[in-house]
């Protein structure tokens, strides 16, 4: 999955999803109250102290028995300098539930990376492991580095999730909006006709025919969708069945990315550039919504996949190539941190407050920077509305194996 911005049975996979939608609404209804702007600029984060272990406290939250040893040289990896830590150093490590991580660590290891390959036989056994031995576990076996930018650039943390859309395999009254497949000659023009040529140009329509997958009703909730890189589509078949399915990315234009929510700012047409501010810019400006949607050039095409009970309790795969965990899945410049690297994620909020351990399983076109990070929400409306505000201070270390 490219975006601009396991469990063993499906059943506990399925628990595990109910939890985290119960947590995101307990998490929206707080959120909405005194939300900052998504356009301001997040301070720059310093982590908290780390926890200090009481004298008398079980041997279990305590630091291993090497961790007064000497510490390994400092690494370079793409625009990042990794600097060794101590693992109590990683704010919130002792509190982390960490076995709702281990499903996407487990996912990991159906495509690991190297350095991480030789240890998802212990991984796939510590899924059944109590919390304590998996804690031990990491402090054994990996040794953790605190990311810094080599080149500067602002420590960011934003957020993504997967659109849950109502679209009819036919255009309707209402539902009038195409979602692509790729157009045969995609490969042979570069980069394609723009969002603008496509809706005005008779050879885009022309190369467009015939690869519509679907229709929705709102053009905002197709722009969502692309700019998501991947979505959930309820589709109405012309014999009325429905038919459930994942619209995956597929491939684009190669056009440039420009924010809709930035093109308004410039404009003054708004001050909260939120999806939900867009959303109720352009009911109240109709006449002005195309001028919109055509100064994003960028458009994404899909491909459809069927969504098995399974597959619905996870996210669309990432660019590792496993699906996705909520909560639990970054999106990471693949340059700085490679794909399915464990890691360490804090921020203080303003909207979450996150200290946890998450896996690099995405990357995106706006992931730019060593520090830098999109959190998987989960999908529907709740995690749409978390996704679009979330814009606050992060800090990251790497967990590699010792």
């Amino acid at each position: 999955m490219v975006h601009q911005t396991m469990s063993t049975s499906s059943n506990s996979a399925a628990s595990a999803s109910s939890r985290i939608s119960s947590m995101f609404r307990v998490l929206f209804l707080a959120a909405i109250v005194g939300m900052l702007a998504a356009c301001a600029a997040p301070p720059r984060y310093e982590p908290p102290p780390a926890r200090v272990v009481p004298p008398g406290a079980p041997a279990a939250t305590l630091p291993p028995a090497d961790e007064a040893g000497p510490l390994p040289p400092a690494r370079v990896q793409g625009k990042a300098r990794w600097v060794p830590v101590r693992w109590s150093d990683l704010p919130g490590f002792a509190d982390d539930a960490l076995h709702e991580a281990w499903n996407a660590w487990i996912r990991s290891c159906e495509r690991p990376s190297p350095a991480h390959a030789a240890l998802c036989p212990e991984v796939r056994r510590l899924s059944i492991g109590a919390p304590e031995e998996q804690r031990a576990w990491l402090q054994q076996r990996l040794q953790p580095y605190r990311i810094e930018p080599l080149q500067g650039g602002e420590p960011l943390l934003t957020g993504y999730y997967e659109p849950m859309l109502e679209a009819s395999r036919v255009p309707t009254a209402t539902q009038q909006v195409p979602l692509y497949r790729p157009p045969a000659d995609l490969n042979t023009r570069r980069p394609w006709y723009t969002r603008q040529e496509i809706d005005t140009s008779p050879a885009a329509r022309a190369a467009l025919r015939g690869r519509e997958i679907a229709y929705v009703a709102d053009p905002l909730d197709a722009l969502s969708l692309q700019i998501q890189g991947s979505g959930r589509v309820r589709i109405a078949e012309p014999d009325g069945r429905v038919t459930m399915a994942r619209l995956a990315y597929a491939g684009s234009n190669e056009q440039p990315y420009r924010s809709v929510g930035g093109w308004l700012l410039q404009q003054r047409a708004l001050t909260d550039a939120s999806w939900s501010g867009i959303k109720a810019w352009a009911r109240a400006n109709p006449q002005r919504t195309q001028e919109m949607l055509w100064s994003n050039p960028r458009v994404v095409f899909f491909r459809e996949e069927p969504l098995s009970e399974l597959d619905a309790a996870f996210g669309p795969r990432g660019a590792q190539g496993v699906p996705l965990t909520p909560g639990r899945s970054i999106a990471v410049e693949k340059d700085s941190v490679p794909y399915g690297t464990p890691m360490w994620l804090s921020t203080p909020g303003p909207l979450l407050a996150l200290n946890r351990l998450v896996f690099a399983q995405d990357t995106g076109s706006a992931i730019v920077g060593a520090v830098r990070a999109d959190y998987f929400v989960g999908w529907g409306l709740e995690a749409g509305e978390i996704a679009g505000r979330m814009k606050q201070p992060l800090a990251l270390w790497v967990l590699w194996p010792r």
